[in-house]
């Protein structure tokens, strides 16, 4: 695909879990000669597979993946950390002439590659840090991000309130600033971006279709082994970076024999409807994407046409 003022072109496939982001980036990067930069900010920890919905070695197809299973399961793992292994991923698959395909649903991640986010560098503060996480593990999770709420609502939207790295970050940076945590994360957009990206979006016409969607992954990682995943994690770690994870953590009453299975299951698939909604509303304050819409997410075929055609129109290819 030609560049376009001056600058590669870069595409990328959002949208809220359970949507087909992963099927369409791979039939685009079959379609366009393309590789597949992850977006998704689980599924770069080994071994936590099926709650992450990671393809499979026979879903790719042969396609190559970037940024998936690379990182051990007790790394903290920043947005600039992210940008800068995207970028020289994008380099490396530009330098053979191929095409990245940006693919996930962590916004924050796709918004601060593609806008070209400069992160600041904010000292850290160990002491206070540690006092965070002690007030998480003796007191919950909801205490900190009630108080991220309270502090920076806009940046508590935008983060998963049982994502307490992100949520200890946001108020460490508060705390060694002074200032918001969203108000430098929107400073950090100063210089434009390398990239001429085109940003697909997926979505249904009626929330409904995709809560039925979702209901329907969850059952069927349930039977590829979501339980012993998660028992094995559990086991093994305590959960640490995995109790981040929706489909982790809500197991963890099951495994105390504090609830039943399905119970629990039953959470996990609220859980996951709520995230869906919240990955909605950061998407949606996101001009720049093409929404494809649907009635139906099994029609690949038709949504497939449909994003070769807002390709074509908007490169004139």
């Amino acid at each position: 695909m030609n560049e376009k003022n001056n600058k590669p072109f870069v595409l990328a496939v959002v949208g809220p879990t359970a949507s087909g982001k992963t099927a369409l980036g791979i039939e685009l990067a079959k379609e366009y000669g393309g590789e597949i930069v992850s977006a998704d900010s689980m599924q770069i920890y080994k071994g936590m597979d099926i709650a992450s919905a990671k393809p499979t070695k026979e879903e790719m197809q042969g396609i190559p993946h970037h940024l998936i299973s690379f990182l051990d399961r007790d790394v903290s793992f920043s947005a600039a950390e992210y940008v800068k292994l995207a970028n020289e991923c994008i380099r490396d698959i530009l330098s053979r002439g191929k095409l990245p395909i940006i693919v996930g649903g962590t916004g924050l991640y796709i918004d601060s590659l593609l806008d070209n986010v400069r992160f600041s560098e904010v000292k850290n503060d160990e002491a206070y840090r540690q006092s965070l996480y002690d007030i998480a593990r003796t007191q919950g999770n909801d205490v900190l991000y009630a108080e991220l709420l309270e502090k920076d609502p806009e940046a508590a939207a935008s983060i998963h309130m049982n994502n307490t790295i992100r949520v200890v970050r946001a108020l460490e940076v508060i705390h060694v600033t002074g200032r918001k945590f969203s108000d430098l994360k929107a400073e950090s957009r100063c210089e434009e971006s390398p990239y001429d990206s085109l940003i697909i979006g997926l979505n249904a016409t009626d929330r409904a279709i995709l809560y039925e969607r979702i209901n329907l992954r969850v059952d069927q990682m349930l039977k590829a082994g979501l339980v012993e995943e998660a028992r094995e994690l559990w086991q093994q770690s305590g959960m640490k970076t995995a109790a981040n994870a929706i489909g982790y953590k809500e197991l963890i009453p099951y495994f105390e024999g504090q609830a039943e299975l399905s119970e629990c299951i039953d959470i996990i698939k609220q859980e996951t409807r709520r995230y869906a909604k919240r990955q909605l509303t950061w998407f949606r304050r996101n001009e720049r994407i093409r929404w494809i819409m649907t009635e139906d997410f099994s029609k690949k075929n038709e949504i497939f046409q449909k994003s070769k055609n807002t390709i074509a129109n908007y490169r004139n290819i």
